[in-house]
């Protein structure tokens, strides 16, 4: 009978314990920071955050920058969820661009809970950027294209003129200089499920933006019913306004879900 007795209050402990490891791992679960996921656009590396990436280090985030090879949707989708693996717990996904076309689909994923667009393009269903691009006026980046072997990439004047006019002549060379060639294909690429009709998203529009319309970015963030702000930005907002984006992925890392 004294045997039962303390087998059953053993039992009974033990269960307690375990109980309360569990709700002590969720408690510790919801008090952590949401890991930040960045994805670049085109013309551009997992580098271009870094004046973003270390305040976020700095302030107890863990970050991930996607490496995407930008030679189709369905690779750089791949590689943004290689970067995913490397996380844990709840996820923002940050776009920039076409990182936009990207983070609406790889968005999807259970892990991600919310989505920042950076001067991004919002893809509804089967629509590619030329649909996008085509809601408004033009811009002239496609005057500083180069194409080599089914490549495209941007020509020195085009990073000065069209793409990052607000940064120094410095800058503008390193970008030239380490510019990820992009596929002529990605400009048919269609969306499949847009992950912003499930999550909360996020956008800012770059006011001075001669890559994507403003206007256009203006559209998108309605239509998607983004939290929105806007920046007195060339269109890379992330290295020529770097407090903006912080403020952005801040927000939606803060956000009650």
């Amino acid at each position: 009978m004294k045997v039962t007795k303390i087998l059953s209050l053993f039992l009974l402990l033990t269960a307690i314990s375990i109980n309360g490891n569990a709700q002590n791992t969720l408690n510790a679960e919801k008090g952590k920071k949401p890991t930040i996921v960045f994805v670049h656009g085109l013309w551009a590396d997992g580098s271009c955050w870094n004046n973003v990436i270390s305040t976020l280090q700095a302030e107890g985030y863990d970050v991930v920058s996607a490496q995407n090879p930008t030679t189709s949707l369905e690779d750089d989708v791949a590689a943004t969820k290689r970067a995913l693996d490397r996380t844990q717990g709840p996820v923002i996904l940050v776009g920039h661009s076409w990182g936009g076309f990207v983070i609406t689909e790889a968005g999807n994923d259970s892990r991600v809970v919310g989505l920042v667009y950076v001067a991004a393009f919002a893809p509804d269903a089967n629509e590619t950027p030329v649909d996008l691009l085509g809601k408004a006026a033009p811009n002239d980046l496609s005057k500083y294209f180069q194409v080599s072997n089914g490549f495209i990439t941007l020509t020195k004047d085009g990073v000065k003129n069209a793409f990052a006019a607000d940064l120094t002549a410095k800058q503008q060379l390193e970008l030239f200089a380490t510019q990820t060639p992009a596929s002529q294909s990605i400009f048919g690429a269609k969306n499949t499920i847009p992950a912003w009709k499930q999550k909360p998203s996020w956008y800012i529009v770059a006011k001075n933006d001669q890559a994507i319309n403003p206007e256009l970015e203006r559209m998108m963030a309605k239509k998607i019913n983004a939290t929105t702000i806007e920046s007195e930005s060339s269109h890379v907002v992330m290295l020529a306004k770097p407090k903006d984006v912080l403020k952005m992925v801040k927000e939606a890392a803060e956000h009650k879900y």
